[in-house]
């Protein structure tokens, strides 16, 4: 793979991407609306999470939850990884199978795992995700509950919900409804019941995001969703909000590292 290459795989299981890369690319404040396992192949790189600041090398796991505000850059001239991203309907019902039961609204507790033996039970996963390996699915099924179960098994935490103010809920829950709806700040601080200046700070906290930002982010989502879908670009980018196709596209590289058109035909 050619620095800067991005490649995106058919997965042999629904509700699930695969995604190798290799980049010098520093992603700016952005989030997936999925769960998402990987490891880094070769270099390093560094990125603050809202779990914190995040170093990953070589050789280590690395996880993100869905809405998670995180940027990424190298450390060096560049860094490949692999990735797996899971729809979270998907992780739920994984967990439910790992804990029994026993898991409510959880994520993924740490961003950097060091385990060489999970390094290698992902490698091999992922593998047999995008291979066609008929024989080996009791294999990948194996190694995907076990791999989840692992990822959880430093601990498992609820969702930081409790952690966002009801009043900013309520606008966020508005923008989540409807991305492409043309919302404006009176009307969220209004629905809040907050000054202007104090629902953007406010939500800013409790998001990560200025409410524009968070906006853009589940715009962006929603345009990959359509894609995926087999929607059209223009349309993609009409339904979700867009001004026009090239403000996707833009937003959509930024995101994601690949254009909407690439990631189109790379699920086709």
């Amino acid at each position: 793979m050619k620095s800067g290459e991005f490649r995106i795989y058919r997965s042999r299981l629904a509700g699930i991407e695969a995604v190798r890369a290799e980049t010098g690319h520093s992603f700016p404040k952005h989030t997936h609306d999925q769960f998402g396992i990987g490891i880094i192949e070769a270099g390093a790189q560094r990125s603050l999470s809202g779990r914190g600041m995040v170093h990953a090398e070589a050789g280590d796991v690395i996880s993100v939850n869905p809405s998670e505000v995180h940027d990424g850059m190298a450390i060096g001239e560049s860094r490949a990884w692999s990735m797996l991203y899971f729809d979270p309907r998907l992780i739920g019902d994984l967990l439910r199978d790992v804990g029994e039961g026993g898991f409510g609204a959880v994520e993924f507790p740490s961003p950097v795992i060091r385990d060489g033996e999970m390094a290698g039970h992902f490698k091999t996963l992922f593998s047999l995700l995008i291979e066609d390996a008929a024989e080996n699915v009791l294999l990948r099924d194996e190694l995907l509950l076990s791999l989840i179960a692992d990822v959880m098994r430093e601990g498992a935490g609820a969702l930081r919900e409790d952690a966002i103010p009801a009043d900013i809920k309520r606008a966020r829950e508005l923008i989540d409804d409807d991305p492409a709806a043309p919302l404006t700040l009176p009307e969220l601080a209004e629905l809040s019941g907050l000054s202007h200046f104090r629902f953007l700070r406010a939500f800013s906290k409790a998001t990560g995001l200025t409410p524009h930002a968070y906006l853009m982010q589940r715009r962006i989502h929603e345009a990959r969703r359509l894609i995926a879908a087999g929607t059209s670009l223009a349309e993609a980018a009409f339904a979700s909000g867009f001004s026009d196709q090239s403000h996707m596209t833009r937003l959509f590289v930024r995101n994601f590292g690949v254009s909407p058109g690439a990631y189109a035909a790379a699920i086709g």
